[in-house]
């Protein structure tokens, strides 16, 4: 009886420790600039808005997949602290090696993959400054913590963006941008200007992570300069379904890495010395010149 009952909880134990567990990834901080704006209209409408760089809410870009079932946990979150007036989502959807995902594209995830890192959705983003994978909360809720994140200040300072976009044809459209910003968030660094191409939403029933319609859906990310102020005309891509493509502007300030003094190469030491060399050989040469010369004078 006593060997029985030592057998079970042995097995016990055992059956516990092999449980899978699911530990929580605390964000972490991502060194390659910051990624703010996110002022946008339907790309169906003329628009122009003017917001103070104080009021922008965070930028928060979502890698996901049709598949992905813990990115539902991540999105619904999301959307909560959206609803609450702090973020504005872009969900980027995996492309690269992709086989059950129609909405993704690789150049958009080679982008994530440079600027933020391999990893498997989902993978969420705040401002281009801080990263947070998987969906497990490291602080309280999905939702506290990532109300805390987005409320991270990005101490832009106290100037403004201009936006403004006129739709020319069903596929096409103009859009402009002011930016008044403090240099000093420009100095040793190049400033990116681009729009985001977004659709509203799209119906895809066999996506397995069941949730049918996916929202924020980012089809295309133009550069348009990297100037303070300006206009691009810009072409539109095709929505996935109905007619809810969105124009979004993006700036991104990215730090530039100092340059590594050049290391002179070996020839170049060599050459270098050379001078110097030769003139010691000189010398040397006309020492012992003087020597002989000396040696076999005869003596009267």
């Amino acid at each position: 009886m006593r060997l029985s009952a030592t057998t079970t909880l042995l097995a016990i134990f055992l059956l516990a420790s092999a449980a899978p567990t699911t530990t929580a990834l605390p964000a972490a901080e991502v060194e390659n600039g910051m990624v703010f704006g996110g002022q946008w209209t339907p790309a169906n409408v003329t628009a122009a808005t003017t917001t103070n760089l104080s009021d922008l809410t965070a930028v928060v870009e979502v890698y996901t997949a049709t598949w992905c079932e813990n990115c539902v946990d991540v999105e619904h979150a999301l959307e909560e602290v959206q609803e609450a007036g702090h973020l504005q989502q872009y969900h980027i959807h995996r492309a690269i090696g992709e086989t059950q995902d129609p909405f993704g594209s690789e150049e958009i995830d080679q982008r994530w993959w440079d600027k933020y890192g391999v990893n498997p959705p989902p993978g969420v983003v705040f401002n281009g400054t801080m990263k947070k994978v998987g969906s497990v909360a490291d602080d309280g809720t999905l939702v506290n913590e990532f109300t805390n994140l987005a409320q991270r200040n990005l101490d832009l300072g106290g100037g403004s963006t201009a936006f403004s976009w006129t739709p020319l044809t069903d596929t096409s459209g103009t859009v402009g941008w002011t930016l008044d910003i403090d240099q000093q968030h420009l100095e040793n660094a190049t400033l990116n200007v681009s729009v985001w191409i977004v659709e509203a939403a799209a119906d895809f029933e066999e996506g397995t992570n069941g949730l049918g319609t996916y929202p924020h859906i980012v089809h295309r990310m133009m550069g348009v300069g990297d100037a303070l102020q300006g206009t691009a005309v810009i072409d539109l891509p095709a929505a996935f379904d109905d007619n809810d493509l969105e124009i979004h502007l993006i700036y991104e300030i990215m730090p530039v890495a100092p340059e590594e003094p050049a290391q002179p190469t070996e020839t170049e030491e060599e050459s270098e010395d050379t001078p110097a060399l030769s003139m010691f050989s000189s010398i040397l040469v006309v020492s012992l010149a003087v020597a002989f010369s000396r040696r076999d004078r005869p003596s009267r």
